[in-house]
C-alpha cells in the first residue's frame, strides 16, 4: 500500500529560522551532501541574496549567469538555472545580491507567493528525478521565506544551542500557522535541529533539555556538535563530507540525512 501523505515527485524542505548565524546554509549544503552520499539526487535552491549556499558547494560569483532571480521572476526553465556541483548527484539554483531586490519586485506581482512553488513543479523539472529539494531561506520572514514556505510540504528549523534560542522560534511558528491558512494547509515541521552543541557545555544540554520538554518529537535525536571541520569548510568552497569525511561534523550529517530518510519512509 503507498504511502499517501509522501508527496509525488521530490520531498521539498524550507531551511528556515529568521535569527541569522543558526546554522541554516551550514545545514543546507552538509545535510544535502549527506543525502546525495547516501544515493538521493538533490537538489539545492539558494534562496538568500548572500550567496552562501552557492559559494559553499563551489559555484564562482561570475558562473551564476541564471539564478534564483530568474527562475522566480523571469519565467526561466529549470534546464536553463540548475548546475552541478563538484558532488555527484548535488545540483544547485545558485543565488547573487540580484535576489535581494525580489522582494520589491515580489509586491506587484499577484502570484508573488506561490512563485516558488509553481516554479518547482513544472513539468521540466520530472528529467531531474531529484529525490529531495532542500531551500535555504534568508534570515528574515520576508516574501522570499514566505515563498519558500508555500513551495515547501516543510520547515526544518537549525536551532543553536544558545541562550534564548527557544523564544525567537515562537514568531517562526507564527509565520508558519499563517502560510498553513494563507496558502499551503499542509506544511508541517519537519523538525527542529540542535546546532552547534557543546557536549562540555552546560548551557547546551539545557538548552537541548528545553527543546525537547517543549518540542518533543519534533526535536531530531541528531544533534550537530560544534566543530571546527564544520566551520572551515566552506571557505575551500565545500561541504564538510569533501572537507574532512571523517570528521564528527561529517558523522552527525550522515546520521541527519539517515534520520531524515527513515522519517520520510
Amino acid at each position: 500500500m503507498s504511502d499517501l501523505s509522501r508527496p509525488a515527485g521530490p520531498k521539498i524542505i524550507a531551511i528556515a529560522n529568521q535569527k541569522g548565524g543558526v546554522g541554516k546554509t551550514t545545514t543546507t549544503i552538509n545535510l544535502a551532501a549527506a543525502l546525495a552520499e547516501a544515493g538521493k539526487r538533490i537538489l539545492v535552491v539558494d534562496l538568500d541574496p548572500q550567496g552562501n549556499a552557492s559559494t559553499g558547494l563551489g559555484i564562482e560569483v561570475e558562473d551564476r549567469e541564471f539564478t534564483t532571480y530568474d527562475l522566480l521572476l523571469d519565467d526561466s526553465l529549470p534546464q536553463d538555472v540548475i548546475q552541478r556541483t563538484e558532488t555527484e548527484g548535488l545540483l544547485i539554483v545558485p543565488a547573487t545580491v540580484d535576489l535581494s531586490s525580489a522582494d520589491i519586485e515580489l509586491f506587484s506581482n499577484e502570484k508573488r507567493s506561490f512563485l516558488l512553488h509553481d516554479a518547482l513543479r513544472q513539468t521540466q523539472m520530472d528529467q531531474f528525478e531529484f529525490d529531495y529539494i532542500l531551500i535555504d531561506c534568508p534570515p528574515s520572514l520576508n516574501l522570499l521565506t514566505v515563498n519558500a514556505m508555500i513551495a515547501a510540504h516543510s520547515v526544518l528549523v537549525p536551532l543553536q544551542s544558545e541562550f534564548f534560542a527557544l523564544e525567537g522560534l515562537s514568531q517562526l511558528m507564527l509565520t508558519i500557522r499563517e502560510v498553513r491558512q494563507s496558502g499551503n494547509k499542509d506544511l508541517r515541521i519537519e523538525g527542529v535541529l540542535l546546532t552547534m552543541y557543546d557536549r562540555r557545555n552546560n548551557l547546551s544540554q539545557q538548552v537541548e533539555n528545553d527543546a525537547r520538554a517543549n518540542l518533543g518529537e519534533l526535536v531530531f535525536q541528531t544533534v550537530i556538535p560544534r566543530n571546527v571541520r564544520v566551520s572551515e569548510a566552506p571557505s575551500f568552497a565545500m561541504p564538510v563530507l569533501s572537507y574532512d569525511p571523517t570528521s564528527k561534523g561529517a558523522q552527525a550529517y550522515r546520521d541527519l540525512a539517515a534520520e531524515l530518510t527513515r522519517n520520510n519512509g
